[in-house]
């Protein structure tokens, strides 16, 4: 046995304090690590420093399985699986960027505008995900989801503590907004969600409809004009153009009629700048 080779009473007492410690990874390596010390292979600090890389990489591995649960992110996905080539008309450097998250600590929305099945969602996910492993909280959601419960908040006379659930999360990702009609109450519920986050917190948001179309999609064009007054002012826009991945298999089958011009998404409305109107005499004034 080597000099440096732990006797086996200081073996075992290092063994009862990484039980203590609650460091299983570590201990499960333990005996293997040491077998390194004892061959000469590693040093008594290379040792040590083994036995807590080993920890910590558990440790993150669960913190991040944890905050993926609570992001709600449903199937994970990065952007290491995003088929680029399919889209040549979308800037691969411009989402790596993106993927440093500096627009989370600038509290910036980023806007995903492309017809149905381009990988608007896929992108917003695996920026999602590339946050939790930053360590900033992270919460996902379609729009008709928050705009539900919203609704169902206000009935219950919770709305503000709603609002500031969602508005913990360093990064909220609100998807779909377009595929389903939204109605002019809680179009301004969403609006009240989007002003209590303004230049606090930033934003993803997916939509197959272009901004000239909000105020369709949100029920009411002065609630939709407040919405992009505010989501307009710290953003990035990303468009993209080209067809469904979903569908490209079938892309033959697929009328022309039912696909999305592009060029359309990112048409913007005159600005109407103001407080769009109350939806009830309860709900807080937007400011």
């Amino acid at each position: 046995m080597r000099d440096d080779a732990p006797a086996p009473a200081t073996l075992e007492r290092v063994r009862r304090n990484l039980v203590g410690l609650r460091m299983p990874r570590a201990l499960e390596v333990l005996d293997h690590v040491v077998r390194q010390v004892e061959r000469g292979e590693i040093g008594t600090l290379e040792a040590v420093d083994a036995l807590l890389a080993e920890e910590l990489t558990l440790r993150e591995g669960r913190r991040i399985k944890a905050a993926l649960q609570m992001a709600r992110l449903g199937v994970v996905k990065t952007l290491a699986s995003f088929d680029f080539s399919f889209q040549p008309s979308l800037d691969r450097n411009r989402i790596l960027a993106l993927a440093e998250l500096d627009f989370i600590r600038r509290h910036e929305v980023v806007h995903l505008l492309g017809p149905p099945g381009t990988g608007k969602s896929h992108l917003a996910v695996a920026l999602g995900v590339e946050a939790v492993r930053a360590g900033h909280s992270v919460y996902f959601a379609s729009l008709a989801d928050i705009v539900a419960s919203l609704a169902r908040a206000e009935r219950e006379g919770n709305l503000r503590e709603r609002i500031r659930f969602l508005c913990w999360a360093s990064l909220l990702i609100v998807d779909e907004i377009g595929y389903l009609p939204i109605t002019s109450s809680n179009g301004n519920l969403f609006f009240q969600l989007v002003n209590a986050r303004y230049e606090r917190g930033a934003m993803i948001l997916t939509s197959n409809r272009g901004f000239a179309e909000w105020g369709e999609v949100f029920g009411d064009p002065v609630v939709a004009t407040a919405l992009l007054d505010r989501l307009l002012h710290h953003a990035v826009v990303v468009q993209i153009e080209g067809s469904s991945y979903r569908l490209r298999q079938h892309v033959d089958l697929v009328p022309d009629t039912m696909r999305v011009p592009s060029a359309a998404l990112t048409q913007v409305p005159p600005r109407r700048r103001g407080r769009p109107p109350k939806a009830r005499p309860s709900a807080p004034n937007a400011t």
